[in-house]
């Protein structure tokens, strides 16, 4: 909190955090008046005129803020300070920037169910945002007393986040939340991440210690049900800080290029023993990618999703960067321009 509160420099504001985000107001966590911690409070004038340039600075849950009281008692969010991490996901079509999610983020905990199977392909998503946050994903498959075999399973997932520690877990019976409790050490704010009905709010409420958020049994065909509808900070008995956030139906890459290669750093120190420097592992002769796919070393499900990632990463790439999209149309110039030089096609 002392780095906050340097950053904050102005002795007429009070240091807060964002507990909750409505339309043009947020529910500030205000740390220096523990009679009434929690405010509600207006966003400011300049925060919404910087908003309007950049939208990616609106505040979100788990920022640090600077707060004033008006004139007519009302308390006003003026400042939003820098962000150590924050979790961004692609906005909709149509729009160059990304939606901040949370900020402030330790560890990033990305939430899957046992049952049904989890989805590889989401979590290596999932794990693309989180490294590109800044902060530390550890994933944990949910519901480990539903099914047969929970660790068979977990060995599957572990396989596809190297370097990321893999937890099987039930918030009901307990199975495995000691290690999950053991994170949630003082000051240190958790994020949980993943689709609906995942058992995010079940985590929750086992981390927290009471019933914090509401859950629903699970469908007839063992899907978890959407609860959770806003984003939220929850302050939890070992010091720490929660956040929980509805499930999430489409998560977009933004710029996450060096955290893709991290996801998939297996296929990386693949590549890197490949013949040619720029070999795009398609059919160039020493190739060890190819290579790994004959044998089974790596599995073809994997690198066709590293490949789906590598494609989404450079497009929204090339959306950000004036100077990618140029330098990519200048490369389609140039396959063009050699086609009509060698007679295949005539103009």
């Amino acid at each position: 909190m002392a780095g906050q509160l340097a950053a904050l420099d102005d002795p007429s504001l009070v240091l807060g955090r964002v507990v909750r985000v409505d339309r043009g107001a947020c529910d500030v966590l205000a740390v220096a008046a523990p009679g009434e911690p929690t405010v509600r409070a207006v966003v400011g004038p300049a925060v919404l005129a910087q908003a309007r340039v950049d939208p990616q600075s609106t505040p979100c849950v788990g920022d640090w803020v600077g707060v004033a009281t008006l004139d007519d008692g009302r308390i006003s969010l003026e400042r939003v300070l820098p962000r150590r991490t924050a979790f961004v996901r692609g906005a909709v079509a149509g729009t160059s920037h990304g939606q901040v999610l949370a900020a402030n983020i330790d560890i990033a905990v990305i939430v899957e169910g046992l049952l049904p199977e989890p989805d590889i392909g989401r979590i290596e998503r999932f794990l693309a945002l989180a490294w590109d946050s800044g902060a530390q994903p550890v994933v944990v498959l949910t519901k480990a007393d539903l099914v047969p075999d929970a660790e068979a399973l977990r060995a599957d997932v572990g396989a596809a986040a190297p370097g990321v520690d893999v937890l099987a877990v039930s918030g009901v019976t307990g199975e495995g939340m000691a290690e999950l409790v053991r994170l949630a050490a003082p000051g240190v704010t958790l994020a949980l991440l993943g689709p609906s009905g995942a058992g995010k709010s079940t985590l929750a409420n086992a981390l927290s210690g009471g019933e914090r958020m509401v859950t629903r049994e699970l469908r007839a065909d063992g899907k978890g049900r959407h609860t959770t509808v806003h984003r939220e900070l929850i302050g939890l008995d070992s010091g720490a800080f929660l956040i929980d956030t509805p499930g999430l139906r489409s998560v977009g890459l933004v710029g996450v290029q060096d955290a893709v290669d991290r996801v998939f750093s297996d296929i990386d120190e693949l590549a890197s023993e490949c013949r040619f420097s720029d070999c795009g592992h398609t059919a160039e002769p020493g190739c060890a990618v190819l290579q790994a796919l004959e044998t089974g070393e790596l599995p073809h499900r994997r690198f066709e999703s590293w490949r789906k990632l590598q494609r989404e990463a450079h497009r929204m790439a090339m959306r950000h960067d004036a100077r990618l999209r140029q330098a990519e149309r200048d490369r389609w110039k140039r396959i063009h321009a050699e086609v009509r030089r060698s007679g295949r096609i005539r103009p």
